[in-house]
């Protein structure tokens, strides 16, 4: 996920000025929404099963976007990108990835195609009528303190998961899947007449090419997966681990802040800024200021922490906080309409089986408070997983069954999917994948650092097909 602020993410919209595609035909390509209007990007919509195993039965559309061949003498056929979420929108990420630094030669190389999965955006949209202030805390609960703060955030998490089985589009919520998903992708790949498919995703989008690729193994091409999840996803764990994320990339954050005391105040030493955190967060739970509590000050450092280019921005916003200043960066407010959380939370709690038990969170909170004390009990806290019906099939199991075509790319301190996720992703791959670990901190690594190695290993691969023979590790 590339945005900054997860709680300033993309607004669904009604569908308006967008060609319709029917699946088994060509894409009638047109205007974009007014929203995602960009220079040479087209868009359409395609019709899917809402069900897969009922293929005939009620469909749903999702909306596509096509960034075209730069250079059409060269092209080989088709990129399809997301970035991560779930729950993010993906009409305009083609011309994001462009204005990072897409280079000529994977412009020439591919039509870049967008989508807003589906439950997002432009695509059949998903709501659980939350009010604002839930669109936030279903989402990002309150920091908790102890076991009293779990049941609280039981009591509406409960709220929540039951209004999503109330609302109008709750018979779609049990189908908005990453497994699903995948099977979306390929109905796009076939709609625009491709016999494969290559494919750059990142965060939890490298779980969705995970299981792409998995799925249909012979008709994935050139697969990209940058900054993974572990091969079960975003279940339970892998939220925690982000706990384990913020501990490893933190000293980078401390390391700047302590070489200019004067200028940021938080102390002089990695150590000292260390403590600055955990007394600014605690205060501004007893007193909160600014629009920030504890729990949005932990939560907008972790995201911050996900790009070097942001760690000044949270020096100054931490200093401006500790000294009673006004801030330069307000604190992240409730979504417009709650698309956003209700399609993270299907994908998220409709892939995999969270526990159900209150005490089990309460458990697992205090373990983190040791482990992670910085961020770890945040991250353990109760969802409105718990409360969520079964999935409706099981979880799709990477293996290492299909050719070998997926390109890993994972930063060594990413607080966000961690490097033991990518590990473990990599080791159901087996010799199906290739891991490139670039030595810096930051969630997403490709076009998002100024590590060379790492830039132009996804470059290469998607251009030219070359991909290291072995992992490899780019240093800083």
């Amino acid at each position: 996920m590339r945005k900054i602020l997860p709680a300033a993410l993309a607004v669904a919209a009604v569908m308006s000025g967008v060609s319709a595609a029917a699946e088994g035909t060509s894409v009638a390509w047109g205007p974009c929404p007014a929203d995602v209007a960009k220079p040479g990007l087209q868009c359409a919509t395609l019709d899917v099963p809402l069900d897969y195993r009922h293929p005939d039965g009620r469909t749903i559309s999702v909306a596509l976007s096509r960034l075209a061949s730069a250079n059409p003498a060269q092209r080989r056929g088709v990129l399809l990108v997301n970035q991560g979420g779930p729950g993010l929108t993906g009409l305009d990420f083609p011309v994001s990835l462009v204005d990072a630094g897409l280079p000529q030669a994977v412009r020439d190389a591919y039509d870049v195609i967008g989508f807003d999965p589906r439950g997002v955006g432009h695509s059949t949209p998903v709501t659980c009528d939350m009010t604002p202030e839930q669109t936030v805390e279903s989402v990002n609960p309150p920091f908790p303190y102890g076991p009293a703060d779990v049941t609280k955030a039981a009591e509406s998490a409960k709220t929540v998961a039951r209004q999503c089985f109330a609302a109008e589009t709750a018979a779609l919520l049990p189908f908005i899947t990453t497994a699903n998903t995948a099977r979306d992708m390929d109905r796009i790949r076939a709609a625009l007449g491709e016999p494969k498919l290559s494919y750059y995703g990142d965060s939890y989008g490298t779980y969705l090419g995970a299981v792409y690729t998995t799925l249909y193994p012979q008709r994935s091409d050139r697969i990209v997966l940058d900054s993974s999840l572990g091969p079960d996803g975003y279940d339970a764990e892998a939220l925690r681990s982000q706990g384990l994320g913020f501990e490893t990339r933190f000293p980078d954050f401390a390391k700047l802040a302590a070489s200019s005391p004067a200028e940021y105040g938080l102390g002089a030493t990695p150590a000292a800024v260390r403590a600055k955190y955990f007394e600014l967060a605690e205060r501004l739970d007893r007193v909160p200021a600014q629009g920030y509590d504890g729990t949005t000050f932990r939560m907008i450092t972790a995201a911050l922490l996900r790009a070097d280019v942001a760690l000044p921005a949270l020096a100054r916003l931490w200093h401006d906080l500790d000294v009673n200043r006004p801030t330069a960066l307000a604190a992240a407010g409730s979504e417009a309409d709650d698309n956003f959380p209700a399609s993270y939370l299907a994908v998220v709690c409709g892939d995999s089986r969270w526990p159900q038990a209150v005490e089990t969170y309460q458990r697992a909170v205090a373990v983190d408070r040791i482990r992670y004390p910085m961020y770890g009990p945040y991250a353990a806290n109760i969802r409105p997983c718990a409360f969520w019906p079964g999935p409706v099939e099981p979880r799709v199991r990477i293996t290492g069954r299909g050719p070998s075509t997926v390109l890993m790319l994972q930063n060594l301190r990413d607080p966000a999917t961690p490097m033991p996720g990518a590990v473990a992703l990599r080791a159901a791959f087996g010799d199906r994948a290739r891991l490139v670990t670039a030595d810096q901190g930051g969630h997403v690594a490709y076009l998002n650092g100024a590590n060379q190695c790492a830039n132009n290993a996804v470059s290469d691969y998607l251009a030219t097909g070359r991909r290291p023979a072995h992992d490899t590790f780019c240093r800083a």
